[in-house]
């Protein structure tokens, strides 16, 4: 018998390791996804130089949380951070039957995914080894403090019953509101804001590119919510369940959008539509593992339509996101998390369950959105004073390709 438990327990750990690191590698794609759409999303003679943001996000971030971030993470907490370097070898106290060495990996995935939603709001202005620097501080200190709270086991937010499945809150409401302050810190690109207040639409070079890139954001989606189980044995249902209401949020936030566009403009915008698919998946991946399919479908149409009104009101305040990443990160990953605590079948609102999930849902989002918001302002103007985050006009308008890399993007260029 006991011979049996063993080899039961050695084939577990062999399918859970197969499960995970299937979906860490899916995960680890989705970095070409954002490259290509944040690409396709700006001008020609800047792809490269978002492309190499994206690269830098891949090598400094993963260094960072290597080194630091990780034991930041998932090290023994106090309920807001821990101490601890590396990868440790104990027990993390998550019941994985995984290596933790294995476990890194797939949250490595997350955590540059949270710093690649910046990458895309500081785009065609920024100075790359200005943005290495902020990289290395938001994978080794900003994004694994937030990470601690919600699924470290001793995290405040995980002792109260906080439901971030797949990081709504800690992946996507952190990169958003970084992405934010970041944008604001910077200032608008030149000529996209008139003296009257009104924005120029500065169109991006290669739709196309864009739409590539966010079909690879969301095949990759795919690894991100349904590896959140962090093992396949004894999980079918749930991974099934993810996986399905991953789908229908995404589908019916891309139709609202299209939908949505079509009327208000008399045309439908492809480029929303594109952004109303990934505000679907991100309104979803919070409570993708708690909601039925129908609810899914209601939390992908609002977060279509959400995606587009908050693009607006962000040109409003006059802060310049070239590729939307506040309003489909940030916007919808407050709307996501919260919409755990009303559709969520045991607890949530909409379903007999009262308001206790909710106001958790409603503390946890709001602490995360506010301490992402606020210590990137204080980095970048730190840095600002410092070290300068800006290229010069003269840059700007030759392109940073060109004066950081000495390249083109496309040989034709002009």
């Amino acid at each position: 018998m006991e011979e049996l438990s063993s080899q039961f327990m050695a084939h577990e750990w062999a399918i859970n390791t197969v499960w995970v690191a299937l979906c860490a590698a899916l995960i680890f794609f989705m970095e070409g996804g954002f490259a290509l759409l944040e690409a396709g999303f700006i001008r020609s003679k800047n792809a490269m130089s978002i492309i190499a943001k994206v690269f830098i996000d891949v090598m400094f971030g993963g260094i960072a949380f290597f080194a630091v971030g990780f034991g930041i993470a998932y090290g023994q907490s106090n309920g807001w951070f821990a101490f601890d370097t590396g990868i440790s070898d104990g027990d993390l106290g998550l019941g994985l039957t995984v290596s933790n060495t294995l476990f890194w990996f797939i949250q490595l995935g997350f955590a540059i995914a949270a710093i690649s939603i910046v990458s895309g709001a500081i785009a065609e202005r920024m100075k790359v080894w200005a943005y290495a620097v902020y990289v290395t501080i938001f994978c080794s200190v900003l994004y694994p403090v937030v990470a601690n709270w919600v699924w470290n086991p001793n995290g405040w937010l995980a002792l109260r019953g906080f439901n971030d499945f797949a990081g709504s809150a800690a992946v996507h409401a952190m990169g958003g509101f970084a992405a934010l302050a970041a944008a604001m810190v910077l200032g608008a690109r030149l000529g996209k804001y008139n003296e009257d207040g009104s924005a120029n639409t500065i169109q991006g070079h290669n739709l196309p590119l864009a739409a590539v890139g966010a079909f690879i954001l969301w095949f990759g989606w795919f690894g991100f919510n349904p590896g959140s189980s962090l093992g396949a044995v004894g999980n079918w249902e749930l991974i099934g369940s993810v996986i399905v209401n991953t789908f229908l949020a995404s589908a019916a936030g891309g139709i609202s959008t299209m939908v949505y566009t079509h009327f208000r403009y008399g045309s439908i915008d492809i480029t929303m539509v594109i952004n109303g698919v990934l505000a679907g998946l991100v309104s979803i991946t919070a409570g993708c593992n708690v909601v039925a399919p129908h609810s899914a479908i209601v939390i992908g149409l609002i977060a279509g339509v959400l995606v587009d009104v908050a693009v607006l009101y962000v040109d409003k305040f006059k802060v310049d996101d070239p590729v939307g990443a506040i309003a489909v990160h940030g916007i919808n990953g407050l709307f996501g998390t919260l919409a755990v605590g009303l559709f969520a079948i045991e607890g949530g609102l909409l379903f007999g369950g009262g308001i206790s999930l909710f106001i958790t849902q409603l503390i946890g989002v709001t602490v995360i959105a506010i301490f992402s918001f606020t210590t990137t302002y204080l980095c970048m103007f730190l840095m600002k004073k410092t070290m300068g985050i800006r290229i010069s006009e003269e840059e700007e308008i030759q392109g940073i390709d060109q004066s950081s890399f000495g390249v083109k993007s496309y040989s034709d260029q002009q």
